[in-house]
């Protein structure tokens, strides 16, 4: 089964609530986005946003350009219908990040969910060349994935780990890590997941 049609099958078959990954609030993405110097103005993409609810808050703090790629459109159509009208305050992008040519710059990239599933160092490669072709001179990239003490597989699928040298280690030269942070993630399920952050400069 291809990614999409993995990742297609999953958000068909499962409410946003009951993925392991799903956070009503997510406080380390949003301090982050803030450290980055989020306002009004700030052009966001979230990357493998999916169902999450980061947009939510985003729009709800205040955030006029906001960007959802995913690779399934299943996931991305959760999220319109929850916001409802407010949808159309939103940019929404169905492709793989691995093979997506940015025609646009932002000033903050933020990735929770894309970035541990690529095992394949030819799609690292492709993913840091989007990520800075999409990022400004100046802007942020957030990337988080699974902590060395994170888990091994996620819905049903290899993973990578990172501790915060090799995250910023795939991103060089063209990054600068600039924080890091650490979270623990409770599952819908009551499972403690372990991440690890990277908040990294376009230079």
């Amino acid at each position: 089964m291809n990614r999409y049609a993995h990742w297609q099958a999953v958000y068909e078959s499962k409410a946003e609530t009951e993925v392991s990954w799903f956070q009503e609030y997510p406080a380390t993405s949003l301090a982050l986005i803030h450290a980055a110097g989020m306002d009004a103005n700030a052009r966001i993409i979230d990357v493998g946003g999916g169902a999450s609810r980061l947009v939510d808050h985003l729009i709800d703090q205040g955030c006029q350009s906001v960007t959802i790629l995913d690779i399934t459109n299943a996931a991305l159509e959760k999220t319109r219908l929850r916001l409802g009208c407010l949808a159309n305050k939103v940019v929404w992008l169905v492709t793989d990040v691995t093979q997506w040519i940015p025609s646009e710059r932002y000033d903050i990239w933020h990735d929770r969910a894309v970035f541990h599933f690529l095992t394949e160092p030819s799609d690292r490669i492709a993913y840091a060349t989007a990520m800075s072709a999409a990022v400004r001179t100046g802007g942020y990239a957030i990337v988080g994935t699974f902590a060395p003490d994170g888990p091994e597989r996620c819905s049903g699928l290899p993973v990578c780990r990172y501790n915060a040298d090799g995250l910023i280690a795939e991103f060089t030269p063209h990054f600068r890590l600039i924080e890091t942070k650490n979270e623990e993630h409770v599952t819908p399920g009551g499972k403690i997941q372990r991440f690890q952050f990277c908040r990294m400069l376009r230079v």
